[in-house]
């Protein structure tokens, strides 16, 4: 009795996750970060972000129409770098400067490379990056919290100061909309554990390098390095929602496990050259964006070589 076999298109292992159930995951992890930064910064805060997502759907719903295409805004990841921008923007930031980010992220990193999953840096943090360089004293000037100056924590320990580790936890300093609050960033990044929308290992290396890099940098500068000041690096400035939010990108992280070492590597080390010997007390965005632009090469040296080829036709 014959058997009758029916073989199908790759891939062969399929799941039940859709593009649109990931990006609301996201979009739900979001909204702890988001929402402290509304209770900081006021409704101002609210207004920036709701404008930010707007645009970006906006900027894609008619760039798809302009040009006959396919529309895709339904999939949510308009909204998802919407809000990542939003959460790399301050709260008194001019109307204009998230609209003009959203058409940046969306139709010149997204679109014109051929939409989602073509993109070769992450969209946002391309669009952060390009209102910071074209516009460095508005994209810089933080608004006071309390009465208390706008200078962002990242800015005062450059500076030689400290700030208190519970004020960075629980977010009641100047900084951008969603970078603040280092305890809804861990709760966002939870939820996003838990619901398997990203692993542990990229958020975790960056972070660990950071610190040790951090360490590093700072004994060879010759400053005090304590736990104290490598802990406000890690709960300052963009470093953990940069790691849990932006490095953790599908499209531009590696796929291999080695791969993602690396890459997470390249991310700590950077940020912590930047902050500590470059201009910037950021350097976060920019550490992220860079090794984006590595990823194929890194994809390349860790690649698994198939099984039965020998290393020399691997290599060729």
């Amino acid at each position: 009795m014959s058997q009758l076999y029916n073989v199908s298109l790759s891939p062969h292992i399929r799941a039940k996750d859709t593009t649109r159930g990931i990006m609301l995951d996201v979009l739900i992890a979001l909204l702890p970060p988001m929402a402290t930064g509304v209770y900081i910064f006021g409704i101002r805060a609210l207004f920036i972000t709701l404008l930010s997502v707007a645009s970006c759907v906006g900027w894609e719903l008619l760039y798809e129409k302009l040009l006959g295409l396919k529309v895709t805004v339904g999939d949510l990841s308009a909204a998802v770098t919407g809000m990542i921008l939003a959460m790399n923007l301050y709260s008194s930031a001019p109307w204009w400067l998230p609209v003009l980010g959203g058409g940046f992220a969306v139709v010149v990193v997204k679109c014109l490379f051929g939409g989602l999953g073509q993109n070769f840096m992450n969209p946002a943090l391309a669009a952060r990056c390009f209102l910071l360089i074209s516009f460095p004293k508005l994209m810089t000037a933080y608004p006071a919290v309390d009465g208390v100056s706008g200078a962002t924590p990242l800015a005062v320990i450059k500076d030689g100061g400290s700030v208190p580790l519970m004020t960075l936890l629980i977010g009641n300093h100047s900084g951008t909309i969603g970078e603040t609050s280092a305890l809804a960033i861990l709760i966002g990044a939870l939820y996003l554990i838990i619901r398997g929308v990203i692993r542990i290992r990229i958020p975790a290396v960056v972070i660990l390098s950071s610190a040790l890099f951090i360490a590093g940098f700072g004994f060879i500068k010759g400053d005090a390095v304590t736990p104290e000041l490598i802990l406000s690096h890690i709960l300052g400035g963009g470093l953990l929602a940069g790691a849990v939010f932006m490095a953790t990108d599908y499209v531009t992280a590696p796929v291999t496990g080695w791969g993602q070492v690396i890459y997470a590597a390249l991310i700590g080390f950077l940020t912590a050259f930047i902050r500590l010997f470059g201009g910037s007390a950021e350097g976060m965005s920019y550490a992220i964006i860079i090794s984006n632009l590595l990823t194929p090469l890194i994809e390349k040296l860790t690649a698994p070589r198939p099984f039965g080829l020998e290393k020399k036709e691997a290599a060729r």
